[in-house]
């Protein structure tokens, strides 16, 4: 699992240097789920025009940019989001707030169709503050991701791997399932902490992915706060968790293992594409009778 960037953390910051600008205007807090200076934005990178977008920053206070890869500038900002080429864009937010009148901090996912990516979705996670300023609103601050080629989890409140379940128990009752319905075992070891293993569940329930993972009867194995609960089944089924994790291991109903991740291969499953999650998937499959 690699370090993570979080837009949301540095959506703090924004409160807090916003609140020291103390706008004259008295503008009332907006409604979050109604806010229209997204819907205009989301207009003009759907345009492709790079001076709708510019005209939305503010330049005083200078607009400000945060991404990956370090601080940036309103034009790189302008040219990423035109680069895009998006033809189509859903914008999902996952938090919408107005910490005094005149200020708003939205924190989204941008589901992007982009033409520069063959025409393939990608995700790009974005904290923008905006402040109003005389009759319009201007975008002051923002901070976002990388484009991904999977959906990024808004935060990691599923409980994937509950502490008190028996692990063992669980695959013993899924081989049985497996026998019966001509499929294998997935075992999936990670845990709740991993924010790597949030992506790849999400991924298994794309409605694309519905063939491929059901060929499987799938099981989360918890390796714990410290990394070494359930350490002896890690070893058993040849994962070593050192390499990262999420880390799977196919097996057949029997309990006989199939294949196994030696190398991290999906430890970065935030930079991995749908096609070679599905190219694992299908590949160890049972084949259809």
């Amino acid at each position: 699992m690699k370090a993570i960037f979080r837009p949301a953390i540095f959506a703090v910051t924004i409160f807090v240097s916003l609140a020291r600008l103390a706008p004259s205007q008295t503008a009332a807090a907006t409604d979050p789920n109604a806010f229209a200076p997204l819907d205009q934005w989301k207009t003009a990178v759907l345009s492709g025009d790079p001076a709708l977008i510019a005209n939305l920053y503010s330049t005083s206070p200078a607009f400000k940019v945060e991404t990956e890869k370090g601080a940036s500038d309103p034009t790189t900002e302008t040219n990423f989001w035109v680069g895009l080429k998006a033809r189509k864009m859903n914008v999902e937010i996952v938090k919408s707030q107005s910490p005094q009148a005149g200020v708003q901090v939205v924190i989204f996912q941008a589901e992007v169709q982009s033409a520069a990516s063959n025409d393939q979705f990608v995700y790009v996670t974005e904290a923008q503050a905006w402040q109003h300023q005389g009759e319009s609103w201007r975008m002051v601050a923002a901070k976002r991701t990388e484009p991904s080629h999977l959906k990024q989890p808004p935060d990691q409140s599923k409980n994937i791997y509950p502490d008190n379940v028996d692990a063992r128990k669980e695959i013993k009752e899924a081989e049985q399932e497996a026998a019966k319905d001509h499929k294998r075992v997935l075992l999936v070891f990670g845990a709740n902490w991993c924010y790597d293993c949030h992506v790849l569940d999400l991924a298994f329930h794309r409605p694309d992915f519905a063939s491929a993972i059901g060929g499987y009867e799938v099981v989360h194995v918890d390796i714990g706060k410290d990394g070494k609960k359930n350490a002896d089944l890690a070893t058993q089924f040849q994962v070593p968790l050192d390499k990262g994790v999420p880390a799977l291991a196919v097996l057949e109903a029997d309990g006989k293992l199939v294949v196994s991740q030696k190398n991290g291969e999906f430890e970065n499953a935030r930079a991995m594409t749908p096609q070679a999650l599905l190219e694992f998937l299908n590949k160890w499959k049972p084949e259809a009778r």
